[in-house]
């Protein structure tokens, strides 16, 4: 039976310790709480007034409760009165040093069989725990920020925690409403090492000048569906943080994706540590605000005013599939006339049914009505004649992601398509400069990767090539506003923006199933309630497809030539034994056939 704690104390109210007195408190905990002094106590009590405030200003608790819960807290500055705690939380900064003598004196002062937790989210729990005279009964019970609001706790057991231990303190971390996760002693745990190679990656994007630090937030945030871009979130979490996790990360691993970014170090030095500064990668009003002001990087439009745009009246779609119908809505809808082109009559058919089946769900939804779906239709034309893009002034190729299908393609447009013509590709993972290269205008060649399903999603990653003429970018840019799309612009390189951020991840996370550190589930389960994402990596990887995944990852590692970017071998065993997720019913997990 999972032992009963009632009274429970937390050393350390800052922002994050006093949320986690505060979650204590809220279930009916005694909690005693600890600070260096007077001052800081006061600090702490303003914390939990605050929140406390908040919460019954939305309705989540009632003035009573507040009192109540408040009540239940004692702030004292003496370690000493830690004594009658069955369980006592750290939560002082991340230095080892502090850490380590702090658990040594409270240590002396609890029961035998009081059990000392840190909420350390990079330390080594193992060298915390040697320190004392109870490594046994030491845990690892990372909370995530804000406490009180976040379901994550990661227990962190080390290789002399005893069992009782962690079932006990993982059916506590239960009882608080809280989803915890049991994992093994190192750095990071499983959502910062997972979420920090990432938000080292967007850094070293941003310090190649590779994309703008808007573009790199918009990417992900539209493009995956993150609740924050990866800059903003450094901001929030502090460049200082951020930095001594990644250094840790990087002792215990030496994976140079772990390797903290120069930039991280010269900003450190400026004193610009983010939303706490009032300056980070982006501007604040103030110390500690979150509304973000203009300043010298932020671009006035997404479209340079010294260009003159090309006049975009026609469009051309080249491909039936899912992806290019898609694209033909979205322009159709946008008021364009498009012609879409396939091999066949059947398949121009089939392209122009699934756009007429998506308007009529519209119609269906309230969304449209009958005569817009329509004038919608009467924008669309169909060829299977590749010369019916000779008076196109914009064509999208959407044909299979092959590189010599493709540059034969617009080899073949080359020769078709007017003088001025803009000729782009929504491919994925293939270089736009081998499509320029086949052409006589290699200035005209673009980029435009839609993400899937068109109609729905808002990205559209803008791919220059060294030779884009800067007028087909502004134009491409402008006609994506015209579309109600999020337009966001880089280099040609392998993954664009979105994919170079997101499958090195994805990469991790099976690496570190594959090193059975978690399980699959409890992986899914720290990023989506941890870090807010809206599917867990495992979840993800099945629905984009393994092979896909391979294929993406393959060409990273050949672009980069990073260790760290190789592919997982479990990753390609699963896709040898055809195991690509839930289009063949079976990838990291099985699925049943409704």
């Amino acid at each position: 039976m999972a032992r009963e704690f009632r009274t429970v104390g937390v050393v350390g109210l800052g922002t994050m310790g006093a949320g986690i007195v505060e979650v204590f408190a809220r279930n009916g905990l005694d909690v005693v709480a600890v600070e260096v002094d007077e001052a800081a106590g006061e600090r702490g009590r303003a914390h939990l007034a605050a929140s406390t405030d908040r919460a019954i200003e939305r309705g989540k608790l009632t003035r009573e409760q507040a009192d109540e819960l408040l009540g239940r807290i004692t702030v004292t500055t003496t370690l000493a009165d830690l004594a009658p705690a069955q369980l006592v939380v750290e939560a002082i900064p991340e230095s080892l040093d502090a850490k380590t003598a702090l658990l040594a004196e409270v240590d002396k002062v609890v029961a035998e069989d009081t059990i000392l937790a840190s909420n350390t989210s990079s330390l080594s729990v193992t060298e915390l725990a040697v320190r004392t005279t109870r490594p046994g009964k030491v845990v690892g019970m990372h909370f995530f920020n804000p406490a009180p609001v976040q379901k994550l706790v990661e227990v962190v057991r080390t290789v002399v925690t005893e069992p009782d231990v962690i079932s006990d303190v993982q059916a506590f971390a239960d009882s608080l409403g809280k989803v915890p996760v049991v994992i093994g002693d190192r750095a990071g745990f499983i959502a910062n090492a997972l979420l920090f190679g990432y938000l080292n990656h967007a850094a070293k994007m941003y310090a190649e000048r590779y994309a703008s630090r808007e573009d790199l937030d918009a990417g992900m945030r539209y493009g995956c569906g993150y609740p924050m871009g990866p800059l903003a979130l450094l901001d929030l979490i502090g460049l200082d943080t951020a930095y001594e996790i990644l250094e840790t990360m990087y002792g215990e691993s030496r994976n140079l994706m772990h390797a903290p970014n120069p930039v991280f170090k010269q900003m450190i030095t400026a004193g610009l540590l983010g939303r706490k500064t009032g300056r980070g990668f982006y501007t604040y009003s103030a110390p500690h605000s979150s509304t973000v002001v203009a300043d010298g990087e932020t671009p006035a439009s997404a479209v340079p005013d010294d260009v003159t745009l090309r006049d975009v009246a026609r469009v051309g779609v080249i491909g039936t599939g899912t992806m290019a119908s898609g694209i033909v809505e979205v322009f159709a809808k946008a008021g364009y006339d498009v012609v879409v082109r396939g091999r066949s009559d059947s398949k121009v058919e089939g392209s122009v049914a699934l756009v007429r089946k998506s308007l009529d769900k519209a119609v269906a939804r309230g969304k449209l009505d009958e005569a817009g779906r329509d004038a919608v239709l009467a924008r669309i034309s169909g060829t299977t004649a590749l010369e019916d893009m000779a008076e196109v002034d914009l064509v999208v190729e959407a044909v299979a992601e092959e590189l010599d299908v493709k540059r034969a393609m617009f080899g073949a447009l080359d020769e078709i398509c007017k003088p001025g013509a803009i000729l782009a590709t929504t491919t994925s993972s293939l270089p736009v400069v081998e499509c320029a290269a086949v052409t006589s205008r290699p200035g005209d060649v673009i980029g435009m990767h839609f993400f899937n399903p068109a109609p729905v999603m808002k990205l559209v990653e803008v791919v220059s090539t060294i030779g884009t003429s800067r007028d087909v970018a502004a134009t491409v840019l402008d006609v994506c506003q015209k579309l109600k799309k999020v337009p966001v612009s880089c280099g040609d390189r392998a993954g664009f923006i979105v994919n170079a951020l997101l499958f090195p991840y994805l990469n991790d996370a099976v690496k570190m199933l594959e090193a059975h550190y978690a399980t699959a589930d409890d992986i899914d389960a720290a990023m989506k309630t941890g870090c807010a994402l809206p599917m867990g990596p495992f979840e993800l990887l099945d629905v984009v497809g393994l092979d896909v995944s391979l294929a993406i990852q393959r060409s990273l590692h050949a672009e980069f030539h990073q260790a760290g970017f190789a592919p997982a071998p479990l990753l390609e065993h699963l896709v040898t034994a055809g195991r690509l997720g839930r289009k063949t019913g079976h990838g990291f997990r099985d699925y049943t056939k409704r």
